[in-house]
């Protein structure tokens, strides 16, 4: 193999090439960021919580592909990455996991002590994870602690302490979460019962397109009540009811379970933590 070659094996498997990942995990940190900074966020801050979510969220890829190293070549949609396919060994995989987080933790440690400390329940949770697929009925709502860990870590690297606000919007995210990713989850049911991986689609069964639904509700009220709760204006408000309708959106291409336009359903939640984080950013920039 090429070392061409072999630098891409590595940057697939590291879903580098699929940014979607990254940018789920990245918006509830940045929302976390500008409102512990209440609209004036530490720059040095905004740096190092981006690169550091990128980082982690590719380590945490090929993590998790090691896991499902044995699985992910009986799955339609898994069968061609780069451990399964055999272009990286297990060994590789490990190594290059350890680097990524390594750096994330050079990339960290600028931040204060309550931050930095809470770096260590983050590699857990982002290592861990996988694994909660053989035992866990819904490991979704594990995922949604790993994706909201940012929330915390950026009100402690802001402010130095943590709130009840910070743990009330890593609530709403994990709700979010467990939505989008059901709706991932539908796409790959039918291979990951033959295998006999758990997933909130089979968990939440006939009823998985009526929990994301409600998963959705549960985090857009959540969020409707922090944004009263902390003196949130029009733009926020406008914001949020922005992304109602684009979660809406997101029922007819869920409703009858066919996988390519649940795939669709899936990525389309970029777009609603997008428009959440604008309407922070400029309902903070008008007053």
């Amino acid at each position: 193999m090429t070392l061409q070659h072999r630098l891409s094996a590595y940057y697939r498997l590291a879903r580098m090439d699929k940014p979607i990942g990254t940018l789920l995990l990245l918006w509830p940190t940045l929302w976390g960021l500008w409102i512990a900074g209440k609209g004036l966020p530490d720059w040095q801050l905004v740096v190092i919580f981006c690169l550091g979510t990128f980082l982690m969220r590719s380590a945490g890829c090929v993590i998790n592909d090691w896991a499902d190293r044995d699985f992910d070549g009986h799955v339609e949609r898994t069968k061609a990455r780069p451990l399964a396919a055999g272009e990286v060994s297990s060994r590789e995989a490990l190594y290059l996991a350890a680097a990524l987080a390594l750096l994330a933790l050079i990339i960290a440690l600028p931040l204060n002590t309550l931050a930095l400390t809470l770096t260590i329940p983050a590699v857990f949770l982002a290592g861990s994870y996988p694994f909660t697929k053989r035992f866990l009925a819904i490991p979704q709502a594990y995922l949604g602690i790993a994706f909201s860990f940012g929330i915390p870590m950026a009100f402690a690297a802001q402010n130095g302490a943590i709130p009840s606000m910070a743990w009330w919007l890593m609530l709403a995210n994990l709700l979010w979460t467990i939505a989008y990713d059901t709706e991932y989850a539908i796409v790959d049911k039918p291979d990951d019962l033959k295998i006999g991986i758990k997933t909130s689609a089979i968990t939440f069964g006939q009823y998985d397109v009526l929990a994301v639904m409600l998963c959705h509700l549960a985090f857009l009220l959540i969020m409707y009540w922090l944004g009263q709760s902390i003196g949130m204006g029009y733009f926020y408000s406008t914001g949020l009811g922005l992304a109602a309708v684009l979660i809406a959106l997101q029922y007819p291409q869920i409703r009858h379970r066919e996988r390519q336009r649940c795939f669709q359903a899936f990525l389309s939640n970029n777009r609603v933590g997008a428009v959440i984080f604008l309407a922070i950013l400029l309902d903070y920039t008008v007053r």
